[in-house]
């Protein structure tokens, strides 16, 4: 998300701080290109005129002008006005009214509602230890509701069985009075969309709002279709009052516009943001974070909380141990592999450390999962001694592992040179210790790359292409 933006940001205040000093003719220019990229990021005309008219009046103020780093202070204002366009917070769920809070999902088809209620659900029982009750309204769509008790059975929440025929007025009444009865905490009520906003879906949202008086109701948008998210929010506020907005798929969202406009424009926050199918992906959203990775400043915050959160620290300690002796076998890179898995794709994972993503301009930083995937098939067709020994593997063995894992003895032979590289490269690096180790440079953005940087993808080696 926000890599466009981000590019044409970068090369704004490349400009600036080439300038030995700045002058309202070069700040002028600077804002027009600002202008520019976030138009092009599709984010809404009245927020760029706003954004653009307060960072150039603050700009020209003496406190810029007269500073010994001038575009560096512009950088900064610029990230200030980031944040507060977007709402200055997070802004938390409600949960503090008398249980069951109702939580009413509305939107449009197709943005993710049932996935996104899900999503919500394993929040709630996993972070905020609550006991959630899943209900869909939606009598319209074909097989809507077994795909709720689908998603909700997998994340561990109970679903209310409804039947296509039933009123969407009396299912919400009905779940009310269960979630009352069976000690439940949360009451997530996912309702039918359509293609469009239209005066039925309207009434019906109203009617059920009426009947259960939720306490949060919360907008899932789709945040690829940019600015037709500003008026998708505006039209569903003026019925309903919306207390947030949810954006979805913003893994495949390179502009960001919706985020940038949403808050501004309909004064609602936006809560959560949504990526991909995995019932994982769901991360609340805080201003200043995403405002510092639009800026390429990384966001360092919330890697902490996903390695925290994902991670088996006691693990991780065990494996760094071994990883700087000879003790490291295969197996252990396995486990650490696996570890990485969980806290999702490499090339956020690095995107989110500062400075590397303008270290690695130029460089493949995406991770093939299916190249992952068929490092981890090898692995895990050896036998656990020659995991623990690969010694051991001769040909006649190199051959039944290929034909096990579905590859050929050069990719076998290819993870084994590299790991062995690994290995080596990582022993000289304990012997060394951490002065020696920092002397060599941080591995990834000197020169060489990191260890092990061919086993994971992005520069892959030849023999282990997807």
């Amino acid at each position: 998300m926000f890599d466009s933006l981000s590019d044409r940001l970068e090369a704004v205040f490349k400009k600036l701080k080439g300038q030995g000093s700045l002058n309202e003719k070069n700040i002028r220019d600077a804002m027009r290109e600002v202008r520019v990229a976030l138009l092009e990021a599709d984010v809404h005309l009245d927020v760029v005129k706003s954004f653009v008219a307060r960072v150039r009046e603050k700009s020209l103020g003496q406190e810029v002008m007269g500073s010994l780093t001038p575009g560096q202070q512009v950088i900064h204002l610029v990230h200030k006005e980031l944040i507060h366009v977007m709402g200055g917070v997070n802004e938390r769920l409600n949960l503090a009214a008398q249980p069951p809070v109702v939580v009413l999902m509305v939107g449009l088809q197709g943005s993710g509602k049932t996935t996104t209620t899900a999503k919500l659900a394993k929040r709630l029982l996993e972070k905020e230890r609550r006991k959630p009750l899943l209900a869909s309204l939606d009598v319209y769509r074909p097989a809507a509701m077994d795909q709720l008790a689908t998603v909700g059975e997998a994340v561990g929440a109970k679903v209310l069985p409804t039947s296509p025929g039933e009123d969407p007025r009396e299912i919400a009444k009905r779940a009310l009075q269960v979630a009352r009865t069976g000690g439940f905490d949360v009451l997530l009520l996912d309702t039918a969309g359509r293609l469009h906003v239209d005066a039925e879906l309207m009434t019906e949202l109203v009617d059920v709002a009426a009947l259960v008086k939720p306490t949060e109701i919360l907008l899932v948008v789709d945040s690829m279709t940019g600015q037709d998210a500003v008026n998708v929010a505006r039209e569903f506020d003026q019925k309903l009052s919306v207390t947030g907005v949810i954006l979805t798929k913003t893994d495949g969202d390179a502009r960001g516009g919706a985020a940038l406009s949403v808050r501004h424009v309909t004064g609602k926050p936006i809560k959560f943001l949504g990526t991909g199918e995995t019932m994982d992906g769901l991360e609340p959203f805080h201003p200043d974070r995403v405002a510092s990775r639009i800026l390429g400043m990384g966001d360092i915050l919330s890697l902490v909380e996903n390695v925290m959160e994902k991670v088996d620290l006691q693990e991780t300690s065990k494996l760094q141990e071994k990883l700087l002796t000879s003790a490291f076998t295969l197996e252990d890179f396995l486990a650490q592999m696996q570890q990485i898995k969980k806290m999702g794709p490499l090339d956020e994972l690095m995107a989110m450390i500062p400075g590397v993503k303008q270290a690695m301009k130029g460089r493949d930083m995406n991770v093939d999962t299916r190249h992952l995937k068929r490092v981890e098939a090898i692995i895990l067709s050896m036998t656990p001694l020659e995991r623990r020994k690969h010694q051991l593997l001769n040909a006649s063995r190199k051959k039944r592992i290929a034909m096990g894992s579905g590859t050929s003895v050069q990719e076998v032979n290819q993870l084994l040179k590299q790991f062995i590289q690994t290995q080596t490269l990582m022993k000289r690096f304990g012997k060394l210790g951490n002065k020696g180790f920092l002397r060599g440079g941080i591995p990834g953005l000197g020169g060489g790359g990191f260890p092990g940087a061919g086993l994971f993808g992005g520069g892959k080696p030849p023999g282990l292409s997807g």
